[in-house]
């Protein structure tokens, strides 16, 4: 029958070192071998100028460059080579343009069925008075939503190249905070914001919302609200902006206005090329409940580019969001 040792006896043991070199949980080289940051190696100035002059007189004995009529014939006939080469494209380009069509012909190739129908029946068939938010986001819909999501995909890679961990973050924030780059608390700017960012955010919610009434929609509303989502932030701090605007109600926003176009966009596909009446109501053209699917989508992807702004100038100054 085996003795029970106490825990201090057994750590003496061979096998108890054995035993946790096998697990790892030992590393044998730490405190047992000498371990010190190697030196960089400094070159004197002098040795550095030697090898200079050096590579300098074996390029001249080798290449002979002053002597040598087999380079300076190279020149000559690469810089004559050159010469010719933008003069031939030049005139390609003016041969080209040349043999354009003249703006206003109305025999133009851009004058044809697919615009007449645009301007003809596009009230009608859309709802929208604004004859480009009607065809960008109903008859080349599927157009724009390949561009929101390469708005997504730009998003996602900013964020693997640049993103920070939140615990580094928070560790950097803590020694020297997330003004470290700016002037904190400069009262001109921050007087400015506090006047321009509430009129900024109505302003790009009125042309996102009147999108299919006026000039306008997601893509330059969504471009004013990230404008003034960076000028809040460069103002009060990403700490002030946190407090509404933080990384969750980011990623809710951005994917939810992009599944919920890939929703709505799917629905009138699908409906339009079979035949099939989708029941989303056009409205009375020139109310703001209006142009069928116009509206939300406007607001989906002024959504997305907002949050795509925002997003790029917030990974570029601090790593995070």
């Amino acid at each position: 029958m085996s003795k029970l040792r106490p825990q201090s006896e057994y750590e003496k043991t061979a096998a108890f070192h054995f035993f946790r070199w096998l697990s790892g949980s030992k590393d044998p080289y730490l405190g047992e071998v000498e371990m010190q940051p190697q030196k960089e190696t400094e070159t004197p100035v002098a040795t550095i100028l030697d090898r200079m002059d050096e590579r300098q007189m074996i390029r001249d004995k080798i290449y002979d460059v002053d002597k040598n009529r087999m380079l300076k014939f190279f020149n000559k006939i690469y810089v004559a080579s050159a010469i010719l080469f933008c003069i031939v494209l030049v005139g390609l380009l003016l041969y080209t343009v040349s043999y354009l069509p003249r703006t206003g012909n109305p025999s133009n190739p851009d004058n044809n069925i697919v615009s007449e129908r645009y301007i003809e029946n596009g009230l009608q068939e859309t709802g929208a008075l604004n004859i480009v938010a009607g065809m960008i986001l109903t008859y080349r819909a599927f157009d724009t939503f390949g561009e929101t999501n390469v708005l997504f995909i730009a998003t996602c890679c900013v964020m693997v190249l640049l993103m920070i961990d939140d615990a580094i973050l928070k560790k950097i924030e803590a020694h020297s905070g997330d003004r470290r780059f700016e002037p904190k608390n400069d009262v001109i700017l921050q007087g400015t914001a506090f006047i321009l960012c509430p009129i900024i955010f109505i302003f790009g919610i009125y042309i996102i919302l009147n999108g299919h009434l006026s000039p306008g929609g997601g893509f330059s509303g969504g471009a004013i609200l990230g404008a003034g989502l960076i000028l809040y932030t460069s103002a009060f701090g990403f700490r002030k902006t946190q407090r509404f605007f933080d990384e969750h109600v980011y990623k809710i926003a951005k994917i939810t206005a992009l599944c919920m176009y890939g929703i709505i966009g799917s629905y009138f596909y699908i409906t339009g090329a079979n035949g099939i009446e989708n029941h989303i109501p056009l409205g009375l053209p020139g109310r703001i409940l209006s142009g069928g699917i116009i509206l939300p989508i406007d607001i989906c992807v002024g959504l997305e580019v907002a949050c795509t702004m925002y997003a790029f100038y917030a990974l570029f100054r601090r790593g995070g969001l």
